[in-house]
């Protein structure tokens, strides 16, 4: 019998036992297959075991995450948790507060304020009478919120998790349950100022995280409207062409084109007349010749976008941030509660895809947005019972994409990611010193030094220092019988391997001096 007899014997007699049938078509065994096609159906077949039950008739589950959401272990933690901080002292640097809103709404909360994207919302099973959805993001209950709670004014930051069913690509950061980090203004202010605050944020958070080149694009709904009506598209339309245009990012011209024609059924000449005007860039220049424009210059609301596009980049020139912005008008932004300036922050780089985890689609994928927002005249009065607006700009920080770069900086540096903030550990050199382990380490808990010590009653001082290695702890306060007598504490700098004595009582502040 040949090796490919000997396999399929072995796989037969794997699914003895289950009562049920199984019909496999997919499994395609031949005598010219090579070892690792052999390899490919017996995984199939072992997958399919698994989820029939074992051979006790049992069911067996893989364990796993579910599809879009994966798990964090420590390294990945803490690089997260530096990412969080510098996102949030710079909130906290432009005076804003925090809230906190409910993971689920009401499902008409959420209805018909998302465009196209609406699709992508989880809806809840009925649980007593209420219609639930899982939040998509953090502004529409940031306006719910206002509006219940009759607020006209408030800088506010939200970091919380959001959930959407998009087709998850776990590589570019792209998930189904993802945090987001909004900064948003309400209030009546005069015209660009929390808007250009807004965009220096977004440079802000950029340049500290040094993700890379950066650009961030700006645009206004009005002049994406003023655009849409001079070209000739109907006014039912303006909506549905705006999330195709959204789309320049991802597609081709042309693409976006055969789309506008052939489903959303405009012609020819209007499509082309729209590919003139997306295919425009540049700052206040460009805002200047479009209020010349012939046709531009006739509409209302294109023009008070450009007056005000050309005010937002004299703010910005005074916040040093022009470097890094451009006018584009192919910039829509799908979502329908936009009523104003609108812009996206947009990284050059790529990041190539994990070994494990390379597949032809995902291999050195470009990162795209990690940052988007805009102005919200609208959302809040949609709340409120007397249909009250409170004008309202925000930026939401993509973290996932923003975490994936960090993730790959991390895995080709050199440099070690600490997991604690352990700043001593206290070892002795001796036998039957637990008792005055333990009593330091309290010492110093309640002196407020980040302290650890090995849970064995007589550890080795060797295991104890390599402890101190892998994880990156800094110091080692050792005791023995001799520094007990003579009342001090010997504390070692990992890295240099130099000891010093320093007398118990000043222990506490000669390890903050030396680990600040």
């Amino acid at each position: 019998m040949n090796a490919l007899g000997l396999v399929s014997m072995r796989l037969c007699a794997g699914l003895m036992g289950h009562r049920s049938v199984v019909n496999l078509p997919f499994l395609r065994f031949s005598s010219g297959m090579t070892l690792s096609q052999i390899d490919e159906e017996v995984a199939k077949l072992l997958q399919l075991k698994a989820q029939l039950g074992g051979d006790e008739g049992k069911h067996v589950f893989v364990l796993k995450t579910a599809k879009g959401t994966r798990d964090y272990n420590p390294k990945q933690m803490a690089i997260r948790e530096k990412v969080f901080n510098i996102i949030i002292s710079c909130f906290k640097r432009h005076g804003a507060e925090t809230i906190d809103t409910p993971v689920f709404e009401l499902k008409e909360t959420l209805t018909g304020k998302y465009g196209e994207d609406s699709k992508l919302i989880y809806d809840l099973k009925d649980q007593g009478g209420e219609l639930l959805s899982l939040r998509y993001d953090l502004t529409v209950p940031f306006a719910r919120y206002l509006a219940m709670n009759k607020i006209t004014n408030i800088k506010r930051y939200h970091i919380a998790k959001v959930y959407r069913r998009d087709n998850p690509a776990m590589t570019r950061g792209r998930y189904r349950e993802f945090y987001q980090c909004d900064f948003d203004i309400a209030g009546q202010y005069d015209a660009m100022i929390p808007d250009a605050e807004c965009l220096k944020i977004v440079y802000e958070i950029l340049n500290e995280l040094d993700l890379g080149d950066f650009h961030i694009k700006v645009n206004d709904r009005r002049i994406l409207d003023g655009m849409f009506a001079v070209c000739g598209v109907p006014d039912e339309k303006f909506r549905t062409i705006c999330s195709t245009v959204d789309k320049l990012d991802k597609m081709a011209w042309e693409d976006v084109k055969k789309e506008m024609v052939n489903e959303k059924g405009l012609s020819e000449d209007v499509a082309d007349r729209i590919g003139e005007y997306v295919s425009m860039q540049g700052g206040q220049d460009l805002a200047e010749r479009l209020l010349q424009d012939p046709k531009l210059s006739q509409n209302k609301q294109a023009c008070a976008g450009l007056t005000d596009m050309k005010l937002l980049f004299s703010y910005l020139e005074l916040f040093q941030v022009t470097d890094k912005v451009v006018f584009d008008l192919s910039l829509a932004r799908g979502l329908d509660y936009y009523t104003g300036v609108i812009y996206e922050a947009i990284l050059s780089q790529t990041i190539p895809a994990p070994a494990e985890q390379n597949g032809a689609d995902e291999a050195g994928v470009s990162v795209g947005s990690v940052a988007g927002g805009g102005r919200y005249d609208g959302l809040v009065g949609m709340f409120d019972p007397k249909g009250r607006k409170v004008p309202c700009v925000g930026v939401s920080i993509g973290i996932e994409r923003i975490f994936s770069i960090m993730e790959q900086k991390a895995e080709t540096s050199s440099e070690k990611v600490r997991t604690t903030e352990t700043q001593v550990l206290v070892a002795s050199a001796q036998k039957n010193l637990l008792e005055e382990r333990l009593k330091l380490t309290s010492e110093l808990w309640n002196a407020g030094v980040k302290a650890e010590v090995l849970y064995k009653k007589n550890p080795k001082l060797l295991s104890q220092l390599q402890h101190c290695e892998e994880t990156g702890i800094p110091l080692v306060a050792i005791l023995g019988e001799q520094e007990l007598k003579d009342g001090v504490v010997k504390l070692r700098n990992v890295a240099s391997r130099e000891e010093v004595d320093v007398p118990r009582a000043d222990l506490v502040d000669e390890i903050k001096k030396r680990t600040l």
